[in-house]
């Protein structure tokens, strides 16, 4: 298996000095390697020259005689500048795949501005060593950098990719022949019904409240917003207060982050088989458009249904649901959402009656329930049928 590790630097202020120093020549590179593919395709299109715009690879051998022309690359190798060029060809790669999909914004590769440039990738070994037994990073250029090693590493490094976020510095060491931690298997299994008030209902009737981490630091981060507003952009006020709006959204993102690593630990620890919905959550988050011919219905209601659906974080779940049942030798089943919230799990009468708001009451047998537990209960279901074992679970009603 291939998985990211993360950790913490602790960089000294001259370390921190490179590291600053190295991101500003990289954001140059990047900038310089795009403005070459631009002015390429532009002479290439009116016809005043016949060279094809350069590939990754053409622009990797231009970086032999970088050192002679810009003495300030040196120090840092040129591995981390192929990481740069790297991130410019993924760049366009994106861009050509969102165009074929005939998307109709696919987003053209921009000029990046040193402010936001918070990042360094090296692509090879080259360049960079973990070093776990002293705890430290050896980063071309910079040194060896303190680790905050809070768990060991798995599998064989591969790629380094050096982060900015807010005051920190993290460092994310890709792997590769990750050996798996398989547990023992419970021989249960369980659906999950994901939603806004309830974040996730179980068919064993368990209810996980949403925290609604974005409403918890509302408050907060107005008062920094409005505290930033007062300062003229791009003074030393100005930055201390971006800081602090910084601080807050990181705060309401690791929060987030944090109860979903706890949840998705719980589902994969304790259940062999777990089956959630297919939700196409990009199309239920679309943005509602509005013209003044065509001024709409309920917008200010979908902006807020689509902030919560963010707030939610429903991919992200699954997403660290699956990799964990990867890792654990669980299995993770994804299940036709259509007609779940309005199906009778006791008898399976269909009707759009039988559910209102949060009760689900059916209309044919009477049977009445939370919603959201009902609906779990039919994931489960469609899960084992499409499993094809019912039996197996000791929690699970054979499917018929």
């Amino acid at each position: 298996m291939h998985r990211a590790f993360t950790y913490r630097l602790e960089p000294t202020v001259k370390q921190c000095q490179a590291l600053r120093r190295s991101m500003l020549l990289q954001c140059e590179l990047y900038n310089a390697a795009l403005q070459e593919r631009r002015m390429t395709y532009e002479w290439l299109r009116r016809g005043i020259s016949t060279k094809k715009v350069p590939s990754k690879y053409d622009q990797f051998r231009t970086l032999t005689g970088l050192r002679e022309l810009q003495p300030e690359f040196g120090p840092f190798g040129v591995t981390v500048c192929r990481g740069t060029l790297t991130r410019l060809d993924e760049a366009f790669q994106g861009y050509f795949r969102r165009v074929k999909a005939g998307q109709a914004a696919p987003g053209y590769p921009r000029f990046k501005s040193a402010s936001r440039w918070d990042s360094l990738s090296w692509c090879y070994l080259n360049g960079w060593k973990f070093e776990e037994g002293s705890r430290r990073l050896y980063i071309q250029g910079v040194g060896h950098v303190k680790l905050n090693i809070h768990r060991p590493l798995r599998g064989t490094p591969k790629t380094l990719t050096v982060r900015r976020r807010g005051r920190h510095l993290e460092a994310t060491v890709f792997c590769a022949g990750v050996p798996k931690a398989e547990l023992a298997p419970t021989g249960k299994a369980i659906g999950i019904d994901l939603g806004v008030g309830v974040l996730a209902a179980t068919s064993e009737g368990t209810l996980y409240v949403n925290p609604r981490h974005r409403r918890e630091l509302a408050a907060a981060l107005a008062r920094a917003q409005r505290q930033r507003s007062r300062h003229r952009r791009g003074s030393h006020r100005y930055r201390r207060a971006s800081v602090e709006v910084a601080r807050l959204k990181q705060k309401e993102a690791d929060r987030r982050k944090d109860a979903l690593h706890k949840l998705s630990r719980r589902l994969v620890d304790n259940y062999d088989l777990i089956v959630h919905e297919d939700l196409k959550i990009s199309n239920m988050s679309r943005s509602a458009k509005a013209t003044l011919e065509s001024p709409g219905v309920n917008l200010a209601a979908k902006s807020g249904l689509n902030d919560a659906i963010m707030d939610s974080s429903w991919a992200r779940l699954i997403a660290m649901i699956t990799y964990k049942a990867e890792d654990a030798g669980r299995r993770v089943i994804a299940v036709n959402p259509r007609h779940t919230s309005q199906r009778c799990s006791s008898c399976g009468h269909v009707a759009a009656g039988n559910r209102d708001r949060q009760k689900f009451a059916c209309l044919s047998c009477g049977f009445s329930e939370h919603a959201d537990l009902n609906a779990a209960r039919n994931v489960l279901r469609a899960g084992l049928a499409q499993a094809g074992s019912g039996g197996h679970f000791v929690n699970a009603e054979p499917v018929s």
